[in-house]
């Protein structure tokens, strides 16, 4: 497989609170970026524990998952680095607990917000990738799919091959 045919499997986590999301600001190769809490899935852990993962490194707050919003396949151009990419993101919805005192954020991570929709609209330039609007569209229209609809296995199947 070469490099233009890769696919990063990513998790996202979409918190909403008293009408307004959190997202995070981080540094990019684009600059100054908005985003949902969101990050790469790691070896070993389901995409759920990757969401909840991601939104305490970038947040301080931990994540709880009341439903999956949504799998989604973004493949865009990214100017900074003359390279095109395509994720395949899998994003939850559900709630967060306050920061946990003196936490500090990822590495890259400038600070978090809460958004109003508006907000988030307005600043449409301002994001990471059409998928930061795109979730909280689909979380506001009330999308909604059971967190067992993502099934994650952890044997290894090795058929028994026979010689003819």
């Amino acid at each position: 497989m070469d490099e233009r045919s890769k696919i990063s499997v990513t998790v996202a986590a979409i918190i909403e609170r008293d009408g307004r999301y959190l997202l995070i600001e981080e540094h990019t190769s684009e600059g100054l970026r908005l985003n949902n809490p969101a990050g790469h899935l790691e070896p070993g852990e389901s995409p759920q524990q990757g969401a909840v993962r991601e939104a305490l490194e970038e947040t301080g707050c931990v994540f709880t998952p009341t439903h999956l919003l949504g799998v989604y396949l973004s493949r865009f151009h990214r100017p900074a680095t003359h390279e095109d990419v395509t994720y395949l993101r899998i994003a939850y919805a559900g709630t967060a607990s306050d920061p946990a005192p003196g936490w500090v954020l990822d590495d890259g991570i400038v600070r978090t917000l809460w958004m109003t929709p508006e907000e988030i609209r307005a600043s449409v330039d301002r994001h990471r990738s059409p998928l930061v609007l795109r979730c909280i569209e689909d979380h506001l229209a009330g999308r909604s799919f059971p967190l067992d609809a993502v099934m994650t296995h952890d044997t290894v199947f090795a058929p028994e091959i026979k010689a003819p």
